[in-house]
């Protein structure tokens, strides 16, 4: 069955229920924790990710984000290799969905970060990488997939209150999505409320 007539619902209550999302590849990630007590989800995070930057598809975001990085394998990676950090979701530039960290649970994405005031961002949002540059457009079939996975995540967590830039929770810190990334057209797709996103 193609993707575009599937059912919603059932991609909604596995979210809500289990926190994986069923047409995601699942690969399991350690770096991650349970949320705070009473804690609910009110924020999905966009970033972007390449590995080494600038080189588009390989094995390396997953293997960093499952702690299995070569260090000797790029002289970038010598830096990174023992990170620990993950992200709840991955969109490579063919649109393929990976996900690494249930949605229940707080993937390590956002580091010092304030939103609204608020600090702390993992406790309280859900990340998604975008394969890609700051300055590379990215893909038709990522736009796709990620205005798709933004409608599931917001049925069913229906606290989400904003969709923001890793940027924006990280000023100065952080530059991505970048501008190569089109917000006006994810709001478009997705169908989010104008109160979720300011452009």
């Amino acid at each position: 069955m193609p993707i575009e007539s599937r059912p919603r619902k059932p991609v909604v209550n596995a979210l809500a229920h289990a926190g994986w999302h069923p047409q995601a590849r699942h690969i399991s990630s350690p770096n991650s924790d349970a949320r705070p007590p009473g804690i609910r989800v009110v924020l999905l995070v966009i970033h972007n990710i390449s590995l080494p930057p600038g080189r588009i598809s390989g094995p390396a975001i997953e293997q960093l984000f499952t702690n299995r990085l070569d260090a000797d394998a790029h002289p970038y990676f010598r830096g990174i290799a023992a990170l620990r950090v993950s992200a709840h979701f991955l969109i490579r530039r063919n649109g393929e969905l990976l996900q690494f960290v249930g949605c229940s649970e707080r993937a390590w994405h956002a580091g010092v970060s304030t939103w609204r005031g608020r600090p702390q961002c993992n406790d309280f949002s859900i990340g998604i990488e975008v394969e890609g540059t700051d300055t590379r457009p990215y893909t038709s079939r990522q736009y796709t997939r990620l205005a798709r996975l933004t409608r599931a995540l917001v049925a069913a967590f229906p606290d989400i209150a904003g969709v923001a830039g890793h940027d924006e929770i990280a000023p100065g810190r952080k530059t991505d999505p970048g501008r190569s990334f089109d917000w006006r057209r994810l709001v478009h797709e997705s169908g989010v409320p104008p109160s979720m996103r300011e452009l």
